[in-house]
């Protein structure tokens, strides 16, 4: 080239807004803080989450096909704890948890369905029993006198009968466990009601507050324990069998009748209650469960059962009875 036409040299300088490190820090800062929540958020689900709720998130991650198709599609939702779908996960451990949970969850409402129904059954058959004793005792010219000595109440133990003394007509000799004539005869009177339902009975002896005036040796306790045994020979003597006798106790004056006259002749007593299948069941010491099968052979049983009590007191409907809770004769 002449010397007059040199080439001419442009240099463009590019200019960096925000300093020489741009933006590129805000991203990476973001990313380091979604960590963080997640690792915070993890340790919080480690610390709050139940034992079941850890195996269950251990078990979506290794199945996560069962937990799709369950009731929630969420491993951990507000509305409770996952569900895993027993037909299609495949993990075995779970599987089997489900459904055992599912078998014990069927069983109890059936233990709970059963129990309701019994619970009916045996409750008729105490109104009908209630009833039947109702009925003797009035009908009874020799007992007429003795009917304010006598009260009848549905419990939740059972049918409770109390049999107390009045001021001129104990059921005992003075300081003694022998019957008096009339005592004797509603005992048996009863014996024959209480043999004709399957269940069980418990006799209870009561003193008022009174001491012995005995033998150091023998004191109310004692002593209401061999009144209650001999109302129990009264009953056997009068046709019961010695298999529906549960329990034969003495409490003394532990458990007044009435507790603002600690001696009032009504605090010595015997109690007998006719037990429901719940309280024998506490008193024994077992617990059975019932199918609803069993249940309704139960049904026709107390049907059955207390056939003989409805044509005697002309009743033929097969409904529950609607009884007063407490009478007192």
């Amino acid at each position: 080239m002449s010397g007059g036409n040199q080439p001419i040299i442009i240099k463009r300088v590019k200019k960096v807004s925000g300093g020489s490190h741009g933006g590129s820090w805000k991203i990476a800062f973001a990313d380091f803080a979604i960590a963080m929540m997640a690792f915070f958020l993890v340790m919080w689900l480690l610390s709050s989450a139940t034992p079941e709720q850890l195996k269950a998130i251990s078990g979506y991650f290794q199945d996560p096909v069962g937990y799709s198709q369950s009731a929630s599609p969420y491993v951990i939702d507000l509305g409770g704890t996952p569900t895993p779908s027993a037909t299609s996960t495949i993990n075995p451990e779970i599987n089997d948890e489900i459904s055992l949970r599912v078998d014990t969850e069927q069983s109890q409402g059936l233990d709970k369905e059963s129990a309701n129904l019994l619970e009916q059954l045996e409750q008729e058959r105490l109104n009908l029993l209630l009833l039947e004793l109702q009925n003797k005792l009035e009908e009874s010219k020799e007992l007429e006198p003795y009917l304010d000595q006598i009260s009848l109440a549905i419990t939740q133990d059972g049918l409770r009968i109390q049999i107390s003394d009045a001021e001129n007509r104990p059921m005992f000799s003075l300081g003694s466990a022998k019957l008096q004539p009339h005592f004797e005869d509603i005992l048996y009177m009863m014996a024959g009601s209480f043999r004709a339902v399957p269940n069980k009975i418990s006799i209870g002896g009561h003193t008022d507050a009174k001491p012995y005036s005995g033998a150091a040796e023998f004191g109310n306790w004692e002593l209401s324990a061999s009144r209650a045994n001999s109302a129990r020979r009264a009953l056997r003597s009068g046709g019961l069998e010695e298999a529906q006798i549960a329990r034969v106790s003495g409490y003394a004056s532990s458990m007044l009748f009435d507790r603002k006259d600690p001696y009032n002749p009504v605090n010595r007593r015997i109690d007998i209650l006719v037990l429901t299948k719940r309280a024998q069941e506490e008193i024994e010491g077992t617990e059975t469960g019932l199918t609803n099968e069993e249940v309704n052979q139960s049904k026709e049983q107390v049907i059955e059962q207390t056939k003989p009590m409805r044509e005697r007191l002309n009743l033929f409907e097969d409904g529950l009875l609607d009884m007063q809770p407490d009478r007192r004769l």
